[in-house]
């Protein structure tokens, strides 16, 4: 009997030692960093498209996509912590979705790309 009493100590301590946090520097981390990155740049001047009714898209949030102003995956691939804003059209319409990513009505373009702070801005940097 005494060895099995020692048997569920070690297996009670070896379940703690699962739930203890892992070290921030796993592989996991370098993925996915704990503070993303900062939006940049793309363009200074909004885009226009025709949107579909009904249908769902993907607003490039980091400014890095090659598919302005939709998500390519190049947040994901540059590790920059931040996800495209998914939202879906409700009606047919030209729309200007803004590629300064300083709008505060995302992902429609609200004007901001005319301040002085956004046409100051490199393209491709951060704001």
């Amino acid at each position: 009997m005494r060895g099995v009493g020692a048997i569920l100590r070690r297996a009670a301590r070896g379940a703690r030692d699962l739930n203890t946090r892992r070290d921030v520097s796993s592989w996991l981390a370098r993925w996915f960093p704990r503070t993303p990155a900062r939006s940049v740049v793309a363009l200074k001047t909004p885009i226009k498209v025709e949107l579909v009714a009904g249908k769902t898209y993907r607003w490039c949030v980091c400014g890095r996509s090659k598919k302005q102003p939709f998500c390519d995956g190049s947040h994901f691939f540059q590790r920059t912590g931040l996800s495209p804003l998914k939202f879906k059209a409700q009606e047919t319409r030209i729309v200007a979705l803004c590629t300064c990513k300083a709008t505060q009505r995302p992902p429609y373009c609200d004007g901001t790309h005319r301040s002085e702070r956004v046409q100051k801005a490199e393209v491709g940097s951060p704001l």
